[in-house]
Protein backbone atom coordinates (compact mmCIF):
# COMPACT_ATOMS: atom_id res chain seq x y z
CA UNK A 1 0.00 0.00 0.00
CA UNK A 2 2.60 2.63 1.14
CA UNK A 3 4.82 1.68 -2.34
CA UNK A 4 1.46 2.46 -4.24
CA UNK A 5 0.57 5.77 -2.68
CA UNK A 6 4.69 6.45 -3.03
CA UNK A 7 4.33 5.57 -6.92
CA UNK A 8 0.99 7.66 -7.14
CA UNK A 9 2.68 10.63 -5.96
CA UNK A 10 5.44 10.37 -8.49
CA UNK A 11 2.66 10.12 -11.20
CA UNK A 12 0.96 13.15 -10.31
CA UNK A 13 4.71 15.69 -9.67
CA UNK A 14 7.15 15.21 -11.77
CA UNK A 15 10.87 14.82 -10.96
CA UNK A 16 12.10 18.78 -9.95
CA UNK A 17 15.44 20.19 -11.16
CA UNK A 18 17.63 21.08 -8.42
CA UNK A 19 18.92 24.69 -8.55
CA UNK A 20 20.86 23.91 -5.36
CA UNK A 21 20.24 26.51 -2.36
CA UNK A 22 16.43 26.46 -1.66
CA UNK A 23 15.01 30.01 -2.89
CA UNK A 24 14.29 33.02 -0.22
CA UNK A 25 10.71 32.78 1.28
CA UNK A 26 8.30 34.91 -0.83
CA UNK A 27 7.64 36.78 2.38
CA UNK A 28 11.36 38.17 1.55
CA UNK A 29 10.83 38.69 -1.84
CA UNK A 30 7.88 40.34 -1.37
CA UNK A 31 9.59 42.69 1.13
CA UNK A 32 12.76 43.32 -1.67
CA UNK A 33 9.86 44.49 -4.34
CA UNK A 34 7.91 46.79 -1.95
CA UNK A 35 11.44 48.76 -0.47
CA UNK A 36 12.22 49.18 -4.68
CA UNK A 37 8.62 50.53 -5.03
CA UNK A 38 9.30 53.02 -2.72
CA UNK A 39 12.10 54.20 -4.87
CA UNK A 40 15.36 52.41 -3.47
CA UNK A 41 17.93 50.87 -5.54
CA UNK A 42 18.26 47.04 -5.38
CA UNK A 43 21.41 47.23 -3.20
CA UNK A 44 19.63 49.07 -0.83
CA UNK A 45 16.54 46.98 -0.94
CA UNK A 46 18.25 43.70 -0.68
CA UNK A 47 20.18 45.38 2.63
CA UNK A 48 16.76 45.96 3.82
CA UNK A 49 15.05 42.78 3.53
CA UNK A 50 18.82 40.99 4.77
CA UNK A 51 19.93 39.33 1.49
CA UNK A 52 23.01 39.47 -0.76
CA UNK A 53 23.42 42.38 -3.24
CA UNK A 54 23.97 39.69 -6.23
CA UNK A 55 20.55 38.28 -4.88
CA UNK A 56 18.45 41.85 -5.34
CA UNK A 57 20.35 42.34 -8.10
CA UNK A 58 18.90 39.17 -9.66
CA UNK A 59 15.12 39.76 -8.71
CA UNK A 60 15.06 42.85 -9.98
CA UNK A 61 17.05 42.02 -13.16
CA UNK A 62 14.64 38.89 -13.79
CA UNK A 63 11.53 41.26 -13.47
CA UNK A 64 12.27 43.56 -15.87
CA UNK A 65 12.36 46.15 -12.74
CA UNK A 66 8.93 45.43 -11.82
CA UNK A 67 7.60 42.87 -9.09
CA UNK A 68 6.66 39.67 -11.10
CA UNK A 69 3.59 38.94 -8.51
CA UNK A 70 0.75 41.42 -6.89
CA UNK A 71 2.23 42.34 -3.95
CA UNK A 72 -1.13 43.46 -1.96
CA UNK A 73 -1.66 39.72 -2.77
CA UNK A 74 -2.99 37.72 0.37
CA UNK A 75 -2.69 33.86 0.88
CA UNK A 76 -5.81 32.44 0.67
CA UNK A 77 -5.01 29.97 3.34
CA UNK A 78 -6.07 26.78 1.27
CA UNK A 79 -2.44 25.97 0.78
CA UNK A 80 -0.13 25.58 4.13
CA UNK A 81 2.29 28.40 4.78
CA UNK A 82 5.82 28.47 5.38
CA UNK A 83 5.01 28.81 9.35
CA UNK A 84 2.56 25.82 9.47
CA UNK A 85 5.76 23.85 7.65
CA UNK A 86 8.30 25.27 10.20
CA UNK A 87 5.73 23.67 12.88
CA UNK A 88 5.44 20.34 10.88
CA UNK A 89 9.14 19.48 11.09
CA UNK A 90 9.37 20.67 14.23
CA UNK A 91 6.69 18.20 15.58
CA UNK A 92 7.82 15.46 13.46
CA UNK A 93 11.59 15.99 15.03
CA UNK A 94 9.47 15.54 17.94
CA UNK A 95 8.55 11.67 16.48
CA UNK A 96 4.92 12.71 16.25
CA UNK A 97 2.30 10.98 14.09
CA UNK A 98 0.69 12.04 11.73
CA UNK A 99 -2.48 12.30 13.36
CA UNK A 100 -1.29 14.11 16.22
CA UNK A 101 0.51 16.50 13.90
CA UNK A 102 -2.46 17.52 11.92
CA UNK A 103 -3.98 17.98 15.28
CA UNK A 104 -1.63 20.55 16.24
CA UNK A 105 -1.33 22.23 12.85
CA UNK A 106 -5.18 22.08 12.51
CA UNK A 107 -5.03 20.23 9.33
CA UNK A 108 -6.61 17.06 7.68
CA UNK A 109 -3.87 14.42 8.19
CA UNK A 110 -4.01 13.37 4.22
CA UNK A 111 -2.59 16.97 4.14
CA UNK A 112 -0.18 16.30 6.48
CA UNK A 113 0.76 12.54 5.09
CA UNK A 114 1.14 13.81 1.15
CA UNK A 115 3.45 16.95 2.62
CA UNK A 116 5.23 14.53 4.50
CA UNK A 117 6.02 12.06 1.71
CA UNK A 118 5.60 14.63 -1.33
CA UNK A 119 8.10 17.48 -0.22
CA UNK A 120 10.91 15.29 1.91
CA UNK A 121 14.52 16.24 1.61
CA UNK A 122 16.24 13.79 -0.30
CA UNK A 123 19.55 14.98 -0.99
CA UNK A 124 21.14 13.64 1.94
CA UNK A 125 20.56 9.96 1.73
CA UNK A 126 17.37 9.32 3.55
CA UNK A 127 14.23 11.07 3.74
CA UNK A 128 14.13 13.93 6.08
CA UNK A 129 11.43 17.34 6.44
CA UNK A 130 12.62 20.60 6.31
CA UNK A 131 10.62 23.31 6.24
CA UNK A 132 12.98 25.82 3.68
CA UNK A 133 12.92 22.36 1.57
CA UNK A 134 9.21 21.78 1.89
CA UNK A 135 8.61 25.61 0.59
CA UNK A 136 11.06 25.14 -2.22
CA UNK A 137 9.60 22.37 -3.50
CA UNK A 138 5.98 23.30 -3.39
CA UNK A 139 6.69 26.32 -4.59
CA UNK A 140 8.38 25.05 -7.64
CA UNK A 141 5.23 22.69 -8.12
CA UNK A 142 2.69 25.30 -7.81
CA UNK A 143 3.93 27.39 -10.51
CA UNK A 144 1.39 27.41 -13.89
CA UNK A 145 3.07 30.15 -16.06
CA UNK A 146 0.49 31.09 -18.47
CA UNK A 147 1.69 31.29 -22.39
CA UNK A 148 2.26 35.02 -23.17
CA UNK A 149 -0.36 36.18 -25.36
CA UNK A 150 2.62 37.46 -28.05
CA UNK A 151 3.79 33.14 -28.34
CA UNK A 152 0.31 31.84 -28.97
CA UNK A 153 -0.67 34.47 -31.65
CA UNK A 154 1.57 34.57 -34.60
CA UNK A 155 -0.22 37.31 -36.24
CA UNK A 156 0.10 39.97 -33.55
CA UNK A 157 3.40 39.54 -32.62
CA UNK A 158 4.67 39.53 -36.14
CA UNK A 159 2.52 43.09 -36.25
CA UNK A 160 3.86 44.37 -32.63
CA UNK A 161 7.91 43.29 -33.92
CA UNK A 162 6.95 44.88 -37.00
CA UNK A 163 5.71 48.55 -35.50
CA UNK A 164 9.32 48.19 -32.93
CA UNK A 165 11.95 46.67 -35.23
CA UNK A 166 10.65 47.35 -38.93
CA UNK A 167 12.71 48.97 -41.03
CA UNK A 168 12.73 52.57 -41.47
CA UNK A 169 11.66 53.68 -45.46
CA UNK A 170 11.48 56.26 -47.97
CA UNK A 171 8.14 57.55 -49.39
CA UNK A 172 9.12 55.81 -52.06
CA UNK A 173 9.05 52.27 -50.46
CA UNK A 174 13.15 51.42 -50.84
CA UNK A 175 14.47 50.76 -47.00
CA UNK A 176 16.85 52.46 -45.47
CA UNK A 177 19.38 50.74 -43.70
CA UNK A 178 21.26 53.60 -41.38
CA UNK A 179 23.82 53.16 -39.33
CA UNK A 180 25.53 50.00 -37.81
CA UNK A 181 24.80 49.83 -34.54
CA UNK A 182 26.83 48.66 -31.83
CA UNK A 183 26.53 45.13 -30.20
CA UNK A 184 23.53 44.44 -28.04
CA UNK A 185 25.27 43.93 -24.04
CA UNK A 186 22.06 43.56 -22.16
CA UNK A 187 22.60 47.66 -20.43
CA UNK A 188 21.14 50.11 -21.61
CA UNK A 189 21.63 51.92 -25.20
CA UNK A 190 25.27 52.96 -25.55
CA UNK A 191 25.89 56.37 -24.96
CA UNK A 192 27.41 58.66 -27.75
CA UNK A 193 27.03 55.67 -30.34
CA UNK A 194 24.68 55.12 -33.17
CA UNK A 195 21.10 53.57 -32.76
CA UNK A 196 20.01 51.55 -35.20
CA UNK A 197 17.09 52.92 -37.36
CA UNK A 198 13.83 51.49 -37.06
CA UNK A 199 10.35 52.31 -36.81
CA UNK A 200 10.39 52.58 -33.11
CA UNK A 201 6.89 52.98 -32.52
CA UNK A 202 5.77 53.01 -28.73
CA UNK A 203 4.11 49.75 -26.83
CA UNK A 204 0.89 52.54 -26.19
CA UNK A 205 1.10 54.00 -30.22
CA UNK A 206 0.72 49.81 -30.85
CA UNK A 207 -1.71 49.03 -28.38
CA UNK A 208 -4.16 52.10 -29.54
CA UNK A 209 -3.40 52.25 -33.51
CA UNK A 210 -4.09 48.58 -33.51
CA UNK A 211 -7.79 48.82 -32.29
CA UNK A 212 -7.46 51.09 -35.84
CA UNK A 213 -6.01 48.63 -38.04
CA UNK A 214 -8.47 45.62 -37.15
CA UNK A 215 -11.34 47.13 -35.78
CA UNK A 216 -13.45 43.83 -36.34
CA UNK A 217 -10.64 41.28 -35.23
CA UNK A 218 -11.06 40.57 -31.43
CA UNK A 219 -8.14 38.77 -31.46
CA UNK A 220 -5.56 41.35 -32.28
CA UNK A 221 -5.59 42.81 -29.07
CA UNK A 222 -3.07 43.82 -26.96
CA UNK A 223 -2.52 46.55 -24.12
CA UNK A 224 0.99 48.22 -24.29
CA UNK A 225 1.68 47.31 -20.37
CA UNK A 226 1.58 43.12 -22.10
CA UNK A 227 4.13 44.41 -24.73
CA UNK A 228 6.41 46.30 -21.58
CA UNK A 229 6.46 42.82 -20.18
CA UNK A 230 7.35 40.87 -22.87
CA UNK A 231 10.66 43.08 -23.87
CA UNK A 232 11.29 43.35 -20.40
CA UNK A 233 10.96 39.84 -18.16
CA UNK A 234 12.69 37.29 -18.62
CA UNK A 235 11.48 34.10 -19.60
CA UNK A 236 7.94 35.37 -21.60
CA UNK A 237 10.24 34.30 -24.52
CA UNK A 238 7.68 36.74 -26.75
CA UNK A 239 10.09 39.28 -28.20
CA UNK A 240 13.72 39.83 -27.89
CA UNK A 241 15.45 41.31 -25.23
CA UNK A 242 17.53 43.45 -27.24
CA UNK A 243 14.30 44.88 -28.53
CA UNK A 244 14.32 47.23 -25.83
CA UNK A 245 16.44 49.36 -27.74
CA UNK A 246 14.00 50.19 -29.96
CA UNK A 247 12.51 52.27 -27.30
CA UNK A 248 12.99 56.09 -27.02
CA UNK A 249 14.74 55.78 -23.94
CA UNK A 250 16.59 52.58 -24.82
CA UNK A 251 16.53 51.34 -21.09
CA UNK A 252 17.24 47.90 -20.30
CA UNK A 253 15.30 47.77 -16.74
CA UNK A 254 12.11 49.36 -16.26
CA UNK A 255 12.56 52.29 -13.54
CA UNK A 256 9.93 52.00 -11.00
CA UNK A 257 7.91 55.51 -10.94
CA UNK A 258 8.94 55.99 -7.44
CA UNK A 259 12.53 56.14 -8.15
CA UNK A 260 12.14 59.36 -10.93
CA UNK A 261 10.72 60.74 -7.49
CA UNK A 262 13.58 59.89 -5.32
CA UNK A 263 15.32 63.47 -3.50
CA UNK A 264 18.36 64.08 -5.50
CA UNK A 265 20.20 66.18 -3.35
CA UNK A 266 19.83 64.44 -0.06
CA UNK A 267 22.79 65.93 1.35
CA UNK A 268 21.55 69.62 0.61
CA UNK A 269 19.78 69.65 4.23
CA UNK A 270 17.45 72.75 4.81
CA UNK A 271 20.09 74.36 6.58
CA UNK A 272 22.35 74.53 4.06
CA UNK A 273 20.18 76.20 1.69
CA UNK A 274 21.42 79.28 -0.32
CA UNK A 275 18.44 81.50 1.64
CA UNK A 276 20.11 80.63 5.03
CA UNK A 277 23.45 82.32 3.83
CA UNK A 278 24.07 85.67 5.52
CA UNK A 279 22.71 88.69 4.11
CA UNK A 280 26.05 90.06 4.34
CA UNK A 281 26.83 88.21 1.41
CA UNK A 282 24.85 89.83 -1.21
CA UNK A 283 26.78 93.01 -1.57
CA UNK A 284 29.93 91.61 -1.41
CA UNK A 285 30.88 94.02 1.29
CA UNK A 286 32.76 92.11 3.67
CA UNK A 287 35.44 89.75 2.15
CA UNK A 288 35.74 85.85 2.79
CA UNK A 289 32.77 84.49 1.24
CA UNK A 290 33.63 81.98 -1.73
CA UNK A 291 31.88 80.36 -4.45
CA UNK A 292 32.59 76.48 -5.84
CA UNK A 293 32.33 74.56 -8.36
CA UNK A 294 34.11 71.56 -10.45
CA UNK A 295 35.44 72.28 -14.15
CA UNK A 296 35.02 68.90 -15.62
CA UNK A 297 37.47 66.79 -18.30
CA UNK A 298 37.92 63.75 -20.33
CA UNK A 299 37.68 60.51 -18.57
CA UNK A 300 36.19 61.52 -14.95
CA UNK A 301 39.14 63.95 -15.15
CA UNK A 302 38.54 67.66 -12.94
CA UNK A 303 39.75 70.21 -11.16
CA UNK A 304 38.08 72.49 -8.39
CA UNK A 305 37.89 76.25 -8.45
CA UNK A 306 36.79 78.86 -5.05
CA UNK A 307 36.09 82.36 -5.87
CA UNK A 308 36.47 84.94 -3.15
CA UNK A 309 33.55 87.15 -3.91
CA UNK A 310 34.52 90.34 -3.26
CA UNK A 311 38.41 90.22 -4.42
CA UNK A 312 37.70 87.98 -7.12
CA UNK A 313 40.99 86.05 -5.59
CA UNK A 314 40.92 82.55 -7.00
CA UNK A 315 41.89 79.32 -5.60
CA UNK A 316 42.35 75.57 -7.78
CA UNK A 317 42.21 72.34 -6.23
CA UNK A 318 44.23 69.72 -7.86
CA UNK A 319 42.09 66.91 -7.72
CA UNK A 320 43.98 63.69 -8.99
CA UNK A 321 43.02 60.49 -9.38
CA UNK A 322 43.08 58.35 -6.85
CA UNK A 323 45.60 54.69 -7.06
CA UNK A 324 43.48 51.81 -9.37
CA UNK A 325 41.63 54.13 -11.26
CA UNK A 326 41.04 52.75 -15.01
CA UNK A 327 39.07 54.43 -17.43
CA UNK A 328 35.57 52.32 -18.10
CA UNK A 329 37.01 49.16 -16.09
CA UNK A 330 36.01 50.85 -12.82
CA UNK A 331 34.38 48.03 -10.86
CA UNK A 332 30.61 48.98 -10.36
CA UNK A 333 29.61 50.01 -6.80
CA UNK A 334 33.45 49.73 -6.34
CA UNK A 335 34.64 53.20 -4.80
CA UNK A 336 35.00 56.72 -6.46
CA UNK A 337 39.08 56.81 -7.89
CA UNK A 338 38.43 59.54 -10.59
CA UNK A 339 39.69 62.05 -7.72
CA UNK A 340 36.27 63.87 -6.72
CA UNK A 341 34.82 61.88 -5.07
CA UNK A 342 33.11 63.15 -1.49
CA UNK A 343 35.58 61.98 1.21
CA UNK A 344 38.57 63.02 -1.67
CA UNK A 345 37.24 66.40 -2.51
CA UNK A 346 36.36 67.08 1.00
CA UNK A 347 40.04 66.29 1.89
CA UNK A 348 41.64 68.22 -1.14
CA UNK A 349 39.66 71.67 -0.48
CA UNK A 350 40.25 71.61 3.23
CA UNK A 351 44.01 71.61 2.65
CA UNK A 352 43.24 74.38 0.28
CA UNK A 353 41.07 76.69 2.26
CA UNK A 354 42.55 75.73 5.84
CA UNK A 355 45.60 78.40 4.97
CA UNK A 356 43.33 80.91 5.12
CA UNK A 357 42.34 83.31 7.94
CA UNK A 358 39.55 82.91 9.48
CA UNK A 359 37.86 86.53 9.21
CA UNK A 360 38.41 85.23 5.29
CA UNK A 361 37.17 81.98 5.62
CA UNK A 362 33.19 82.83 6.48
CA UNK A 363 31.24 80.77 4.47
CA UNK A 364 31.44 78.56 0.63
CA UNK A 365 28.68 78.73 -1.37
CA UNK A 366 28.83 75.63 -4.25
CA UNK A 367 26.61 73.67 -7.10
CA UNK A 368 24.64 70.95 -5.89
CA UNK A 369 27.15 67.99 -7.51
CA UNK A 370 27.78 65.02 -5.20
CA UNK A 371 31.16 65.66 -4.62
CA UNK A 372 30.42 67.99 -1.94
CA UNK A 373 27.65 65.78 -0.08
CA UNK A 374 30.41 65.33 2.61
CA UNK A 375 30.15 69.17 3.28
CA UNK A 376 29.32 68.20 7.26
CA UNK A 377 33.02 67.10 7.93
CA UNK A 378 34.42 69.89 6.01
CA UNK A 379 32.85 72.30 8.34
CA UNK A 380 34.04 70.14 11.26
CA UNK A 381 37.42 70.22 9.97
CA UNK A 382 37.90 73.83 8.78
CA UNK A 383 34.96 75.94 10.05
CA UNK A 384 33.40 77.26 7.11
CA UNK A 385 30.05 76.31 6.84
CA UNK A 386 29.03 75.53 3.05
CA UNK A 387 25.46 76.71 1.71
CA UNK A 388 24.43 75.06 -1.99
CA UNK A 389 22.69 76.98 -4.82
CA UNK A 390 18.79 76.42 -5.76
CA UNK A 391 18.60 73.82 -8.68
CA UNK A 392 19.29 75.62 -12.21
CA UNK A 393 20.23 78.54 -11.06
CA UNK A 394 23.96 79.61 -11.61
CA UNK A 395 23.64 83.09 -11.48
CA UNK A 396 23.37 82.72 -7.92
CA UNK A 397 27.11 81.69 -8.21
CA UNK A 398 27.85 84.12 -11.10
CA UNK A 399 31.51 85.07 -9.97
CA UNK A 400 32.62 81.11 -9.66
CA UNK A 401 30.56 80.51 -13.44
CA UNK A 402 32.37 84.12 -14.68
CA UNK A 403 36.04 82.54 -13.49
CA UNK A 404 35.00 78.63 -14.86
CA UNK A 405 35.11 80.45 -18.10
CA UNK A 406 38.34 82.26 -17.77
CA UNK A 407 40.04 79.12 -16.92
CA UNK A 408 38.38 77.40 -19.75
CA UNK A 409 41.10 79.26 -21.97
CA UNK A 410 43.86 76.87 -20.05
CA UNK A 411 41.75 74.16 -19.76
CA UNK A 412 39.68 73.91 -22.71
CA UNK A 413 36.14 71.47 -22.33
CA UNK A 414 37.14 67.89 -24.03
CA UNK A 415 40.58 67.35 -22.32
CA UNK A 416 42.16 65.78 -20.11
CA UNK A 417 42.69 67.57 -16.95
CA UNK A 418 44.51 64.98 -14.81
CA UNK A 419 47.21 65.56 -16.35
CA UNK A 420 48.05 68.84 -14.93
CA UNK A 421 50.39 68.87 -11.73
CA UNK A 422 49.43 71.29 -8.92
CA UNK A 423 52.27 73.65 -9.42
CA UNK A 424 50.87 73.72 -12.64
CA UNK A 425 47.57 74.76 -11.11
CA UNK A 426 49.45 77.46 -9.12
CA UNK A 427 50.90 79.32 -11.77
CA UNK A 428 47.43 79.24 -13.78
CA UNK A 429 45.92 80.97 -10.70
CA UNK A 430 48.66 83.31 -10.48
CA UNK A 431 48.18 84.74 -14.01
CA UNK A 432 44.72 84.95 -13.33
CA UNK A 433 44.86 86.63 -9.93
CA UNK A 434 47.63 89.23 -11.45
CA UNK A 435 45.30 90.20 -14.01
CA UNK A 436 43.46 93.79 -13.86
CA UNK A 437 39.70 93.68 -13.77
CA UNK A 438 37.62 96.17 -14.32
CA UNK A 439 35.27 95.69 -11.46
CA UNK A 440 38.07 96.46 -9.06
CA UNK A 441 39.04 99.29 -10.72
CA UNK A 442 41.75 97.80 -12.72
CA UNK A 443 43.61 96.37 -9.42
CA UNK A 444 44.34 92.54 -9.53
CA UNK A 445 42.47 89.80 -7.24
CA UNK A 446 45.97 89.41 -5.65
CA UNK A 447 46.33 93.23 -4.63
CA UNK A 448 42.95 92.99 -3.84
CA UNK A 449 43.24 90.32 -1.20
CA UNK A 450 46.62 91.38 -0.18
CA UNK A 451 44.81 94.95 1.02
CA UNK A 452 42.34 92.83 3.25
CA UNK A 453 45.03 90.52 4.81
CA UNK A 454 47.27 94.05 5.54
CA UNK A 455 43.78 95.23 7.33
CA UNK A 456 43.15 92.30 8.92
CA UNK A 457 46.97 92.52 9.89
CA UNK A 458 46.91 95.82 11.53
CA UNK A 459 43.51 94.87 13.35
CA UNK A 460 45.54 92.26 15.54
CA UNK A 461 48.39 94.61 15.88
CA UNK A 462 46.17 97.03 17.48
CA UNK A 463 44.54 95.10 19.39
CA UNK A 464 47.37 93.32 21.26
CA UNK A 465 48.94 97.03 22.04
Amino acid sequence: MVRRQRAADRAVRPKLRSPGHPKFQREVETGFWVEIVKGLLPIEAAAAVGVSQPVGQRWFHDGGGMPPFDLKAQPSGRYLSFAEREEIALLRAQCQGVREIARAVGRDPGTISRELRRNAATRGGKVEYRASVAQWKADLAARRPKTAKLVADPRLHAYVQERLSGQVRRPDGTTVSGPVPPRFTGNHKSHRRDRVWVRAWSPEQIANRIRVDFPEDESMRISHEAIYQALYIQGRGALRRELVWCLRTGRALRAPRERSRRKTWAHVTPETLISERPAEVEDRAVPGHWEGDLLIGLERSAIGTVVERTTRFTMLVHLPREEGYRHKETPRNGPALGGYGAITMKNALATTMSTLPAQLARSLTWDRGKEMSAHAQFKVATGIPVFFADPQSPWQRGTNENTNGLLRQYFPKGTDLSRWSAEDLEAVAHALNTRPRKTLGWKTPAEAFNEHLLLLQQAGVASTG
